[in-house]
């Protein structure tokens, strides 16, 4: 009976150590850590540690929100527009004066998204006032408007290139662009 005895316990030493052997190979398999916690695992069963591939399918941190890909001349900076002619980038609704043929004004970007924008100025008192909006969707999409001494217009569709200079005449133009960021232009004569 003593021989059965010492032959179960070491069919029970081989069983366990053949399941803590799979448990651990289980674990560093399961991708549950870092490539270097497996590689500690694996090490203290007497393997060897070997640096994490391409294809390990371990967790990964959240890489960051990729920076917008739409660039400016001036960056970001509102205050760039003081002197009626500016190129920046918008990523959110903002409100700032700029100065138009009949005087100053107020220009509100309403919307930035992908692909999207839209805007309004308004400008003079509320009985002598006057207002002018624009909005634009789709890859390659914009506005124009165009603000004279007494009236402005407006067109929005295909986005075209940079508006010309012009004697008495302020252009004020958004293309919308991808990363939820619309580049703003306020080209004065």
């Amino acid at each position: 009976m003593t021989r059965l005895t010492t032959a179960g316990r070491t069919g029970r030493l081989a069983g366990s150590a053949l399941l803590a052997t799979f448990a651990l190979l289980s674990v560093a398999g399961c991708g549950g850590g870092t490539g270097e916690e497996s590689g500690d695992a694996a090490a203290g069963a007497g393997g060897t540690e070997s640096p994490a591939s391409p294809a390990d399918s371990s967790p990964k941190k959240p890489s960051p929100s990729p920076s917008p890909t739409v660039t400016a001349a001036d960056g970001t900076d509102t205050g760039a527009c003081a002197d009626g002619n500016c190129e920046i980038a918008v990523s959110k609704p903002v409100t700032f004066d700029i100065k138009i043929p009949d005087g100053p004004a107020k220009l509100s970007v309403t919307k930035v998204g992908e692909y999207e924008v839209g805007y309004k100025v308004t400008h003079g008192t509320s009985k002598n006032g006057g207002s002018a909006r624009g909005s634009a969707s789709g890859k390659g999409s914009g506005c124009v408007t165009y603000f004279y001494e007494n009236g402005s217009g407006t067109q929005c569709g295909g986005a075209a290139g940079r508006p010309e200079k012009e004697a008495g005449t302020v252009a004020l133009q958004m293309l919308s662009g991808p990363d939820n960021t619309a580049i703003l232009r306020l080209v004065s004569g």
